[in-house]
């Protein structure tokens, strides 16, 4: 089984360490490649500056609070671009506020997710996105 490409997008290093740890204690190949704020992301999709070499991720995990783009304008950017719009995103983010999460699925977020502030609960909620994104759904084809 070809292993899935995610892309991190977060500014966190506790969050990015902790989704690695999580993903690699999962079940399912995968190549996790993470960038720190929404225009290094936009670069990495578009293959721009230091990411000549990236390859397209089959899913993407979203901070909304980044800094230089934030979460709102990358998702909004991804999902009216041709050749991105359908990767799935999944908001992964500490905002549990109604605004972000209404403003996440306006611009077409595949879920909204709240970081539980737990160390082990933050684990077990990325191994079921992981599990849930991989195993049962069916991504599409690059």
């Amino acid at each position: 089984m070809e292993p899935i490409h995610i892309l991190l997008v977060e500014d966190n290093e506790g969050d990015v360490l902790l989704t690695s740890e999580a993903l690699e204690e999962g079940k399912i190949l995968n190549k996790l490649s993470v960038v720190r704020d929404g225009k290094e992301a936009k670069d990495f999709l578009n293959k721009g500056g230091k990411y000549v070499k990236a390859i397209a991720p089959d899913l993407i995990l979203l901070d909304v609070n980044l800094p230089k783009m934030n979460g709102h304008e990358l998702l909004k950017y991804i999902k009216q671009h041709k050749d991105f719009r359908k990767i799935p995103v999944i908001m992964l983010t500490t905002s549990s506020s109604k605004e972000d999460i209404d403003n996440s699925y306006r611009n077409y977020a595949n879920c909204y997710i709240t970081k539980p502030l737990e160390v082990d609960d933050f684990i077990k909620a990325v191994a079921k996105i992981e599990e849930f994104w991989v195993n049962l759904v069916k991504l599409p084809s690059k």
